[in-house]
């Protein structure tokens, strides 16, 4: 009888423990981007490309690094200047990132060059993420945001794909 109680007690211990280590881990999870967070800005094309002046974009494409060890909840902002251009709350994950995110339908090219920053909040702060490089658009006989270095005839990012 004595080993039985001695078993049952064992047993409600280590599921006890296995809670706790369930819970740490759901914590852990859900936890916000932080300011030591590595997060670098690979790419950020934006669709269809080319545009007209005045035409409506239908989405955003940001490639996301992010050099940390554990997923992160955080809200993602496309900016030209002050101007909030496309918004989401996502998920990163380590590695290389792909987020569609919806524009906001508002937002339109005017004017002659835009030169567009991705922010995302850090710790209920919102922090400019550094890029490989600077992301424009320019305006030719069409905007785009095509490089030097994108495919010609590769047809680009075609859209699609919001969450």
């Amino acid at each position: 009888m004595r080993n039985l109680y001695k078993s049952l007690l064992a047993t409600l211990i280590g599921f006890l423990f296995a809670g706790f280590a369930l819970e740490a881990m759901a914590a852990e999870r859900g936890r916000g981007c932080r300011r030591g967070d590595r997060i670098r800005i690979q790419d950020l094309d934006m669709s269809p490309d080319p545009v007209v002046e005045g035409q409506r974009i239908r989405g955003w494409r940001v490639q996301i690094r992010f050099d940390g060890n554990r997923e992160c909840n955080t809200e993602v902002e496309i900016r030209d200047g002050n101007n909030v251009v496309a918004r989401d709350r996502i998920v990163l994950r380590p590695g290389v990132n792909d987020i569609n995110i919806r524009p906001d339908d508002r937002y339109a090219f005017r004017g002659r060059e835009h030169c567009l920053n991705v922010v995302v909040d850090l710790d209920g702060t919102r922090n400019q993420v550094d890029a490989d490089r600077r992301f424009c658009a320019r305006q030719r006989t069409s905007w785009s945001m095509r490089e030097s270095d994108d495919r010609p005839g590769s047809g680009g990012w075609q859209g699609g794909g919001y969450r």
